[in-house]
């Protein structure tokens, strides 16, 4: 059996998932960029034993680079199913991650299988594949980026069960921290510190804020050797802003926490 990747169960997130996969229901995940979207997708799929398929959507994906396209090869046109077709076919756990990035079109191909008919219709051949036991439908998406250009219909969202995450309680945080790097436990509180900082920051345009996976990034430069406080300057401050004033005062917030030292 291939390894489980580690994830810190935060509630009832883990039994939500399996029960939605046992009665073959699909699930939109929605929590901040960083939190643990994906990784959770991933250690769920390895503790049910079913291969994962991800995709990572974006401004130019299309129906077809979903389900599939006809391509020509040594004079013969062949047909090759897309990610979301393999899926289907293998029985695997389909995770489009952001998908309302994709384009409005796109999320159009999902309705079939988002509801009880379970069957991906492939206009191109005049297959409808019809999705086995095993098969789940999973998407995620940051409501913190929602506008009225990049949202879900209603009619796509009332065919999944919805799940919100967020960042970690600081202990989870924590533990997360460490077990991911292997940093000291002291390093790992100061950086969880500093995150709960800036996520109570409110006078500075910030698109994002300190996420989990930031904190982890930093926790390996302090692990290969560089000063903590040098490892929050590269891995949180001038990855959050491009301003020089609000990283001037970032960096002020991280010297409180973590101190001057270089």
């Amino acid at each position: 059996m291939a390894t489980i990747p580690f994830y810190a169960k935060q509630g009832g997130e883990c039994e939500l998932f399996e029960h939605a996969w046992k009665k073959q229901l699909p699930l939109l995940i929605k929590g901040p960029t960083g939190c643990g979207k994906t990784r959770f997708v991933e250690h769920m799929a390895a503790r049910l034993e079913r291969p994962l398929i991800t995709v990572s959507c974006h401004d130019d994906l299309s129906a077809a680079d979903l389900v599939g396209r006809f391509l020509i090869g040594n004079g013969n046109t062949v047909w090759s199913d897309g990610p979301l077709a393999r899926a289907v076919r293998n029985g695997a756990i389909c995770y489009l991650d952001e998908v309302v990035e994709a384009r409005k079109d796109t999320t159009v191909v999902l309705h079939p299988l988002a509801d009880d008919r379970r069957i991906l219709p492939i206009e191109r051949t005049g297959e409808q594949l019809a999705a086995p036991p095993e098969f789940m439908l999973v998407i995620s998406y940051n409501p913190g980026y929602q506008n009225l250009l990049k949202g879900l219909k209603p009619s796509t969202r009332q065919r999944f069960l919805a799940l919100n995450m967020a960042y970690p309680v600081a202990e989870v945080e924590q533990a997360i921290v460490q077990a991911e790097t292997g940093v000291s436990t002291q390093c790992a509180k100061q950086l969880v510190q500093l995150a709960r900082s800036f996520r109570c920051l409110t006078e500075f345009d910030l698109e994002e804020t300190a996420s989990t996976r930031l904190l982890v990034s930093a926790a390996h430069l302090v692990t290969s050797g560089l000063s903590l406080r040098l490892a929050c300057q590269a891995a949180i401050v001038d990855a959050l802003t491009d301003d020089a004033a609000t990283a001037e005062a970032l960096g002020e917030v991280v010297r409180a926490v973590v101190g001057d030292a270089p």
